[in-house]
Protein backbone atom coordinates (compact mmCIF):
# COMPACT_ATOMS: atom_id res chain seq x y z
CA UNK A 1 0.00 0.00 0.00
CA UNK A 2 1.40 3.43 -0.95
CA UNK A 3 0.38 7.06 -1.08
CA UNK A 4 -0.53 6.85 -4.81
CA UNK A 5 -3.29 4.34 -4.08
CA UNK A 6 -4.69 6.60 -1.36
CA UNK A 7 -4.64 9.53 -3.79
CA UNK A 8 -6.43 7.45 -6.43
CA UNK A 9 -9.11 6.29 -3.98
CA UNK A 10 -9.69 9.85 -2.69
CA UNK A 11 -9.46 11.33 -6.22
CA UNK A 12 -6.82 13.86 -5.21
CA UNK A 13 -3.11 14.39 -5.89
CA UNK A 14 -0.39 12.73 -3.85
CA UNK A 15 0.59 16.21 -2.66
CA UNK A 16 -2.88 16.67 -1.17
CA UNK A 17 -2.61 13.33 0.61
CA UNK A 18 0.75 14.39 2.02
CA UNK A 19 -0.61 17.73 3.18
CA UNK A 20 -3.58 16.02 4.83
CA UNK A 21 -1.32 13.59 6.67
CA UNK A 22 0.73 16.55 7.94
CA UNK A 23 -2.39 18.50 9.02
CA UNK A 24 -1.81 21.31 6.54
CA UNK A 25 -4.35 24.13 6.70
CA UNK A 26 -4.14 24.37 2.91
CA UNK A 27 -6.41 21.34 2.51
CA UNK A 28 -10.15 22.03 2.60
CA UNK A 29 -12.00 20.18 5.40
CA UNK A 30 -14.14 18.18 2.96
CA UNK A 31 -11.11 17.08 0.96
CA UNK A 32 -9.19 16.17 4.12
CA UNK A 33 -12.12 14.08 5.33
CA UNK A 34 -12.19 12.20 2.02
CA UNK A 35 -8.44 11.53 2.21
CA UNK A 36 -8.67 10.26 5.78
CA UNK A 37 -11.54 7.99 4.81
CA UNK A 38 -9.44 6.53 2.00
CA UNK A 39 -6.52 6.06 4.39
CA UNK A 40 -8.79 4.16 6.78
CA UNK A 41 -10.39 2.03 4.06
CA UNK A 42 -7.03 1.06 2.58
CA UNK A 43 -5.46 0.53 6.03
CA UNK A 44 -2.62 2.83 5.01
CA UNK A 45 0.13 3.66 7.53
CA UNK A 46 2.04 6.87 6.72
CA UNK A 47 5.82 6.85 6.89
CA UNK A 48 6.46 8.79 10.11
CA UNK A 49 10.06 9.58 9.14
CA UNK A 50 8.89 11.12 5.88
CA UNK A 51 6.23 13.08 7.75
CA UNK A 52 8.92 14.53 9.98
CA UNK A 53 11.00 15.62 6.99
CA UNK A 54 8.01 17.29 5.32
CA UNK A 55 6.43 18.99 8.34
CA UNK A 56 9.52 19.62 10.46
CA UNK A 57 7.71 17.97 13.40
CA UNK A 58 8.09 14.41 14.65
CA UNK A 59 4.67 14.53 16.37
CA UNK A 60 6.40 12.84 19.30
CA UNK A 61 6.53 14.26 22.81
CA UNK A 62 8.82 13.26 25.63
CA UNK A 63 7.57 12.67 29.17
CA UNK A 64 10.15 12.11 31.92
CA UNK A 65 9.02 10.75 35.30
CA UNK A 66 10.76 9.60 38.48
CA UNK A 67 9.40 6.16 39.36
CA UNK A 68 7.08 4.09 37.18
CA UNK A 69 6.42 1.73 40.12
CA UNK A 70 4.82 4.53 42.12
CA UNK A 71 1.07 4.58 41.27
CA UNK A 72 1.23 8.38 41.13
CA UNK A 73 3.16 8.29 37.85
CA UNK A 74 1.20 5.75 35.75
CA UNK A 75 -1.90 7.87 36.41
CA UNK A 76 0.02 10.94 35.24
CA UNK A 77 1.33 9.11 32.15
CA UNK A 78 -2.16 7.91 31.18
CA UNK A 79 -3.67 11.38 31.43
CA UNK A 80 -0.80 12.95 29.47
CA UNK A 81 -0.96 10.29 26.77
CA UNK A 82 -4.74 10.70 26.50
CA UNK A 83 -4.15 14.35 25.62
CA UNK A 84 -1.48 13.44 23.08
CA UNK A 85 -3.56 10.74 21.37
CA UNK A 86 -6.39 13.21 20.84
CA UNK A 87 -3.93 15.39 18.95
CA UNK A 88 -2.47 12.53 16.89
CA UNK A 89 0.82 12.52 18.79
CA UNK A 90 2.96 9.83 20.36
CA UNK A 91 4.63 9.91 23.77
CA UNK A 92 8.08 8.58 24.63
CA UNK A 93 8.39 7.78 28.34
CA UNK A 94 11.61 8.17 30.29
CA UNK A 95 11.87 6.76 33.84
CA UNK A 96 14.75 8.19 35.91
CA UNK A 97 14.35 6.07 39.06
CA UNK A 98 15.69 9.16 40.90
CA UNK A 99 19.07 8.51 39.22
CA UNK A 100 20.95 11.44 37.57
CA UNK A 101 22.68 9.10 35.11
CA UNK A 102 19.34 7.73 33.98
CA UNK A 103 18.04 11.27 33.71
CA UNK A 104 20.93 12.11 31.37
CA UNK A 105 20.11 9.04 29.30
CA UNK A 106 16.44 10.02 29.08
CA UNK A 107 17.29 13.49 27.83
CA UNK A 108 19.76 12.13 25.30
CA UNK A 109 17.11 9.73 23.96
CA UNK A 110 14.61 12.58 23.60
CA UNK A 111 17.12 14.61 21.59
CA UNK A 112 18.03 11.63 19.39
CA UNK A 113 14.35 10.92 18.64
CA UNK A 114 13.84 14.58 17.70
CA UNK A 115 10.83 15.05 19.93
CA UNK A 116 8.79 18.22 19.45
CA UNK A 117 8.88 18.95 23.19
CA UNK A 118 9.55 17.42 26.61
CA UNK A 119 7.60 17.50 29.87
CA UNK A 120 9.94 16.81 32.81
CA UNK A 121 7.56 15.75 35.58
CA UNK A 122 10.21 15.11 38.18
CA UNK A 123 11.97 17.60 40.40
CA UNK A 124 15.43 16.02 40.39
CA UNK A 125 16.21 17.64 37.04
CA UNK A 126 19.84 18.77 37.06
CA UNK A 127 20.08 22.20 35.36
CA UNK A 128 23.29 21.08 33.64
CA UNK A 129 21.48 18.10 32.10
CA UNK A 130 18.46 20.00 30.82
CA UNK A 131 20.73 22.57 29.19
CA UNK A 132 20.96 20.10 26.31
CA UNK A 133 17.25 20.63 25.67
CA UNK A 134 17.18 24.41 26.07
CA UNK A 135 20.38 24.84 24.05
CA UNK A 136 18.65 23.14 21.12
CA UNK A 137 15.51 25.25 21.66
CA UNK A 138 13.42 22.14 22.36
CA UNK A 139 10.23 23.26 24.13
CA UNK A 140 10.42 22.02 27.71
CA UNK A 141 7.98 22.07 30.62
CA UNK A 142 9.39 21.57 34.11
CA UNK A 143 7.80 20.74 37.45
CA UNK A 144 9.00 22.89 40.37
CA UNK A 145 12.53 23.38 39.02
CA UNK A 146 12.50 25.25 35.73
CA UNK A 147 12.65 28.81 34.54
CA UNK A 148 10.32 30.60 32.13
CA UNK A 149 11.56 31.58 28.70
CA UNK A 150 10.48 31.53 25.07
CA UNK A 151 11.24 27.78 25.04
CA UNK A 152 10.37 26.68 28.58
CA UNK A 153 7.66 26.92 31.21
CA UNK A 154 7.34 25.81 34.80
CA UNK A 155 4.52 24.16 36.72
CA UNK A 156 4.48 24.96 40.43
CA UNK A 157 2.80 22.56 42.82
CA UNK A 158 1.36 24.35 45.85
CA UNK A 159 2.65 21.76 48.33
CA UNK A 160 2.44 24.24 51.21
CA UNK A 161 -1.32 24.52 50.92
CA UNK A 162 -1.86 20.79 51.47
CA UNK A 163 0.79 20.48 54.20
CA UNK A 164 -0.64 23.43 56.12
CA UNK A 165 -4.16 22.01 55.83
CA UNK A 166 -2.85 18.71 57.21
CA UNK A 167 -1.19 20.46 60.15
CA UNK A 168 -4.26 22.58 60.89
CA UNK A 169 -6.35 19.40 60.92
CA UNK A 170 -4.01 17.65 63.37
CA UNK A 171 -3.86 20.71 65.64
CA UNK A 172 -7.67 20.80 65.68
CA UNK A 173 -7.48 17.20 66.97
CA UNK A 174 -5.14 18.33 69.81
CA UNK A 175 -1.96 16.76 68.40
CA UNK A 176 1.25 18.58 69.28
CA UNK A 177 3.99 15.96 68.76
CA UNK A 178 3.72 15.82 64.99
CA UNK A 179 6.43 14.20 62.86
CA UNK A 180 7.21 14.48 59.16
CA UNK A 181 8.79 11.77 56.99
CA UNK A 182 10.50 13.29 53.95
CA UNK A 183 11.46 11.82 50.60
CA UNK A 184 14.95 12.00 49.02
CA UNK A 185 16.33 15.41 49.93
CA UNK A 186 17.92 15.91 46.50
CA UNK A 187 14.39 16.53 45.17
CA UNK A 188 13.24 20.13 45.12
CA UNK A 189 9.65 19.01 45.73
CA UNK A 190 10.73 17.24 48.92
CA UNK A 191 12.61 20.27 50.19
CA UNK A 192 9.54 22.43 49.53
CA UNK A 193 7.29 20.02 51.48
CA UNK A 194 9.74 19.90 54.38
CA UNK A 195 9.96 23.70 54.46
CA UNK A 196 6.14 23.90 54.42
CA UNK A 197 5.98 21.53 57.39
CA UNK A 198 8.48 23.63 59.35
CA UNK A 199 6.72 26.90 58.51
CA UNK A 200 3.41 25.37 59.55
CA UNK A 201 4.85 24.30 62.91
CA UNK A 202 6.28 27.78 63.37
CA UNK A 203 2.89 29.37 62.75
CA UNK A 204 1.57 27.24 65.61
CA UNK A 205 4.51 28.12 67.88
CA UNK A 206 6.17 24.68 67.74
CA UNK A 207 9.14 25.20 65.44
CA UNK A 208 11.59 23.97 68.10
CA UNK A 209 9.77 20.67 68.48
CA UNK A 210 10.07 19.46 64.88
CA UNK A 211 10.39 15.71 64.44
CA UNK A 212 11.73 14.94 60.96
CA UNK A 213 12.82 11.56 59.64
CA UNK A 214 14.23 10.91 56.18
CA UNK A 215 12.45 8.51 53.80
CA UNK A 216 12.88 7.63 50.12
CA UNK A 217 9.33 7.89 48.70
CA UNK A 218 9.05 4.11 48.76
CA UNK A 219 7.20 1.73 51.08
CA UNK A 220 10.27 0.25 52.74
CA UNK A 221 11.76 3.69 53.34
CA UNK A 222 8.54 4.74 55.04
CA UNK A 223 8.61 1.66 57.26
CA UNK A 224 12.22 2.27 58.32
CA UNK A 225 11.56 5.94 59.07
CA UNK A 226 8.48 5.06 61.12
CA UNK A 227 10.39 2.48 63.16
CA UNK A 228 12.97 5.15 63.98
CA UNK A 229 10.24 7.54 65.13
CA UNK A 230 8.67 4.88 67.33
CA UNK A 231 12.03 4.34 69.08
CA UNK A 232 12.12 7.94 70.33
CA UNK A 233 11.69 8.51 74.09
CA UNK A 234 8.56 10.48 73.22
CA UNK A 235 7.23 9.16 69.89
CA UNK A 236 4.95 11.39 67.85
CA UNK A 237 1.20 11.15 68.20
CA UNK A 238 0.74 12.02 64.53
CA UNK A 239 2.82 11.71 61.36
CA UNK A 240 2.62 13.47 58.00
CA UNK A 241 4.47 11.80 55.11
CA UNK A 242 5.91 13.18 51.88
CA UNK A 243 3.93 10.73 49.73
CA UNK A 244 1.37 7.93 50.06
CA UNK A 245 3.83 5.06 49.51
CA UNK A 246 5.76 6.34 52.52
CA UNK A 247 2.51 6.46 54.52
CA UNK A 248 1.70 2.86 53.55
CA UNK A 249 5.14 1.77 54.75
CA UNK A 250 4.64 3.70 57.98
CA UNK A 251 1.23 2.04 58.43
CA UNK A 252 2.89 -1.37 58.21
CA UNK A 253 5.55 -0.43 60.76
CA UNK A 254 2.92 0.87 63.18
CA UNK A 255 0.98 -2.39 62.90
CA UNK A 256 4.22 -4.35 63.30
CA UNK A 257 4.84 -2.52 66.59
CA UNK A 258 1.48 -3.65 67.91
CA UNK A 259 -0.08 -0.20 67.58
CA UNK A 260 -3.17 0.91 65.71
CA UNK A 261 -4.00 3.79 63.39
CA UNK A 262 -5.73 6.07 64.34
CA UNK A 263 -6.29 4.82 67.93
CA UNK A 264 -2.61 5.09 68.91
CA UNK A 265 -1.25 7.31 66.17
CA UNK A 266 -2.72 9.50 63.41
CA UNK A 267 -1.26 9.28 59.92
CA UNK A 268 -1.52 11.52 56.83
CA UNK A 269 -0.14 10.80 53.35
CA UNK A 270 0.42 12.97 50.28
CA UNK A 271 -0.69 12.47 46.62
CA UNK A 272 -3.95 10.52 47.06
CA UNK A 273 -2.88 7.64 44.81
CA UNK A 274 -5.62 5.37 43.50
CA UNK A 275 -5.61 2.86 46.35
CA UNK A 276 -5.05 5.27 49.27
CA UNK A 277 -8.71 4.80 50.20
CA UNK A 278 -8.28 1.00 50.24
CA UNK A 279 -5.78 0.83 53.13
CA UNK A 280 -6.98 -0.15 56.58
CA UNK A 281 -7.97 2.34 57.79
CA UNK A 282 -8.53 4.44 54.64
CA UNK A 283 -5.73 6.97 54.40
CA UNK A 284 -6.27 10.64 55.13
CA UNK A 285 -4.05 12.32 52.56
CA UNK A 286 -3.34 15.43 50.52
CA UNK A 287 -4.68 15.23 46.98
CA UNK A 288 -2.47 16.29 44.08
CA UNK A 289 -4.47 15.74 40.89
CA UNK A 290 -2.45 13.82 38.30
CA UNK A 291 -5.10 14.55 35.69
CA UNK A 292 -4.89 18.31 36.28
CA UNK A 293 -1.09 18.15 36.31
CA UNK A 294 -0.97 16.18 33.04
CA UNK A 295 -3.49 18.41 31.26
CA UNK A 296 -1.64 21.53 32.41
CA UNK A 297 1.74 20.14 31.35
CA UNK A 298 0.41 19.15 27.94
CA UNK A 299 -1.27 22.53 27.37
CA UNK A 300 1.89 24.39 28.42
CA UNK A 301 4.00 22.24 26.09
CA UNK A 302 1.63 22.77 23.16
CA UNK A 303 1.74 26.53 23.72
CA UNK A 304 5.54 26.43 23.54
CA UNK A 305 5.53 24.24 20.44
CA UNK A 306 3.08 26.57 18.70
CA UNK A 307 5.43 29.41 19.65
CA UNK A 308 2.79 31.43 21.40
CA UNK A 309 4.13 34.70 22.76
CA UNK A 310 6.58 34.20 25.62
CA UNK A 311 8.18 34.12 28.05
CA UNK A 312 5.54 31.94 29.63
CA UNK A 313 4.37 32.38 33.20
CA UNK A 314 4.15 29.83 35.96
CA UNK A 315 1.26 27.38 36.07
CA UNK A 316 0.06 26.42 39.54
CA UNK A 317 -1.53 23.16 40.73
CA UNK A 318 -3.31 23.32 44.11
CA UNK A 319 -3.29 20.63 46.82
CA UNK A 320 -5.95 19.92 49.44
CA UNK A 321 -6.45 17.63 52.41
CA UNK A 322 -8.84 14.68 51.97
CA UNK A 323 -10.23 13.37 55.27
CA UNK A 324 -10.65 9.62 55.67
CA UNK A 325 -10.10 7.27 58.58
CA UNK A 326 -6.45 7.48 59.61
CA UNK A 327 -6.69 10.50 61.94
CA UNK A 328 -8.54 11.07 65.19
CA UNK A 329 -8.49 13.35 68.22
CA UNK A 330 -6.28 12.63 71.22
Amino acid sequence: MNIKEVAKRAKVSTATVSRTINDSEKVKPGTAARVRKAIEELNFYPNTHARTLVSGRSRMLGLIISDITNPFFPELVKSFEDQAVQGGQEVIIGNTDYNPKRMAGCIRRMVERKVDGVAIMTSEADPVLVTELTRRNIPTVFMDTGTNSAHSANIRIDYAQGIHEALDHLFSLNHRRIAFITGPMNLESVRIRRAAFLSGLKSHGLSERALIEKGDHRIEGGAIAMRNLLKLPQPPTAVITSNDLTAIGALGAIHEAGLRVPDDLSLIGFDDISFAHLTQPPLTTVILSRTQLAITAFAALEALIRKEEGPHGDYTIPTHLVLRGSTRAL
